[in-house]
């Protein structure tokens, strides 16, 4: 049931959520890489938490991680804090607390507290999710808005339609054969058509600002 909630909850923030239940599958996930952060349970089946923390900071696996447990004895948040965990949140916890856990660790990961990120004409603010295009800004909905993320992430690079899926929608999540055509669409009509551009047979991008 709380991994139920924190799915939706992470969801409806915007994040694309990959679930696995046991330590064994936690550790080969972070080991596949592309995760922006984790959040790992310490009472595990297979191999609990902690093995799974210490295995993977010792193969230098550097993904940012938040210990999420019931087990909130002294000893214990130390042996997590101290085998590389970059934070310790106590069951029960609120979701908003959470997604702000989360907003802090990844700042503190990039050494600075980011709101906001811009290329060209567009700006994004991180945390209402609006969106600035040639004086025009809405708040988008999070897929909307993870997509447009995702694209002002990498200005000027191209993102395949396969990118954005994986960035948009977890592990077994169905997906829709053009629900990322359709999302640009929902993205263009609310500003202009030329917000995302798109490259024929490769992807779509968002150019950068001129220098």
């Amino acid at each position: 049931m709380i991994g139920q909630g924190l799915i939706r909850a992470l969801g409806d923030a915007g994040w694309s959520v990959d679930w696995v239940r046991t330590g064994g599958d936690g550790e080969e996930a972070l080991r596949s890489g592309g995760h922006a952060v984790a959040l790992l349970d310490l009472g595990l089946p297979e191999k609990l938490g902690l093995e799974v923390l210490a295995s993977i900071r010792k193969a230098d696996i550097r993904t940012p991680l938040i210990i999420v447990t019931a087990q909130d004895d002294l000893e214990t948040r130390l042996a997590g804090l101290d085998l590389g965990a970059d934070d310790y949140l106590v069951k029960p916890f609120d979701s908003r607390e959470l997604l702000a856990r989360i907003r802090a660790v990844l700042r503190r990961r990039v050494d600075q507290a980011v709101s906001s990120l811009s290329s060209g004409e567009v700006e994004l603010d991180l945390t209402s999710h609006a969106v600035t295009y040639r004086e025009t800004t809405h708040v988008l909905p999070a897929r909307e808005f993870a997509l447009m993320q995702a694209l002002v992430e990498h200005q000027g690079g191209i993102l395949s339609k396969g990118v954005l899926e994986e960035r948009l929608y977890g592990w077994g999540e169905e997906v829709q054969s053009n629900a990322v055509e359709v999302l640009i669409h929902y993205i263009r009509r609310k500003f202009d058509k030329d917000i995302i551009r798109n490259v024929r047979g490769a992807g779509w991008t968002i150019p950068k600002a001129p220098r």
